[in-house]
Order: structure tokens, then C-alpha cells, then sequence
């Protein structure tokens, strides 16, 4: 797949995507890349979360892939289950690193808004990469929002919420499954071809 036929759209999570954040890296470097800017990074509202993303996917002249982490990406998952099919088709795949489960005892305050997560399969192709020591959701917890949503799923050992955090400024590890994604896709757009 052609880097100039896709855009990459950036989806951070709760607070925001700082500078020194993978998918901040990632944005600097991946051709044609844009992050979905929420308007309150710390007091997320879903239906606004939802309704922006709807607003720059409609918005992009190519097919997208969606980068989401966190929030990000139960953000996608809502999106996806009510979004309009002509919005859908402009997505090729999505990359969902780290969900939150916003389901689960001790999630913060300010994400309960964003439960219940949509369980429903994801009309795209899709990884998500998770981590047997995230605290925002369990590695059986990853797996299940995994095979809900139709995901490849691997999950890291020891690397936490996948953020600056727990070390990953940069990332590149991950880039991996970035490229593993984008040849599930065209592998797909040769089958229908």
C-alpha cells in the first residue's frame, strides 16, 4: 500500500498524546498523518470523541488507517458500530494499541461515559496490541475486546500501558504491526480485486 494513497489518522487517548508519545513520533514521521484533536483532552465527552472522528474521517480524500490508543480506541469502536457506511468504506484498518476498559472496578471517573464498550465486529481490518501488565485493561480483558471487535491480537510481556510511562517514547517496535496491518489489507484488496 502506497503511504500517498493512505492517511493516517492519530486517535490519542484520555490526556491527550504528549510530544514524547509513540503516536506523536509517529505522526512526525508517517507521510499524510493527522491527529484527531479533541476539543477537552481530560474530561472526554464520547459523543463529541465521536462525532470528531466522524468529521475528519468524512473529511479525508483517501482511505484512512486509524491509529488509536487507549480511549482512542473504544473511541473507535462506538464510531465504527454507528458510523455511516460511506465513512466506513473510506477506513482500510485500524491499529488498536492499549485499550482502556472503561468497564472495568477502578476505571478513572472521567472515563465511565465511555462504558459500555461496543462489542460489535469492526467492519475493517484490525490489530490491537496489549500488555500483560497494562493497568487500564487485563491481557484476558485485550483478548476479549479482540475477538469482539474481529482483531488480530498480540499481547507484549511487561510493557505496561504501551505509553511514555511505561517507556515507549518512540516506538518503533511497533511499526511492526503497522506493516503487518497494511499487508492484511492488501492482501484483502487483492482478493476482491
Amino acid at each position: 500500500m502506497s503511504s500517498q494513497s493512505v492517511r493516517y489518522l492519530i486517535l490519542p487517548g484520555w490526556q491527550g498524546s504528549p510530544d514524547e508519545h509513540w503516536q506523536s513520533h509517529w505522526q512526525r514521521i508517517l507521510p499524510n498523518a493527522t491527529r484527531v484533536e479533541q476539543a477537552d483532552w481530560d474530561s472526554p465527552d464520547q459523543a463529541s470523541w465521536i462525532a470528531k472522528l466522524e468529521r475528519q474521517v468524512s473529511a479525508q480524500p483517501t482511505p484512512v488507517i486509524l491509529i488509536a490508543h487507549s480511549l482512542g480506541c473504544v473511541t473507535v469502536a462506538r464510531w465504527a458500530a454507528q458510523a455511516p457506511l460511506s465513512s466506513l468504506r473510506r477506513v482500510r484498518g485500524a491499529l488498536l494499541v492499549a485499550p482502556a476498559d472503561v468497564e472495568r472496578a477502578n476505571c478513572p471517573e472521567a472515563l465511565r461515559g465511555f462504558a459500555p464498550i461496543a462489542k460489535q465486529l469492526l467492519p475493517f481490518p484490525s490489530k490491537l496490541v496489549g500488555s500483560d501488565n497494562d493497568p487500564a485493561a487485563s491481557a484476558a480483558r485485550a483478548l476479549e475486546l479482540a475477538w469482539a471487535w474481529g482483531s488480530e491480537a498480540a499481547i507484549l510481556s511487561g510493557a505496561g500501558h504501551i505509553n511514555v510511562k511505561s517507556g515507549h517514547q518512540r516506538w518503533e517496535q511497533g511499526f511492526a504491526y503497522l506493516y503487518r496491518l497494511q499487508q492484511q489489507i492488501e492482501e484483502l484488496a487483492r482478493r476482491r480485486a
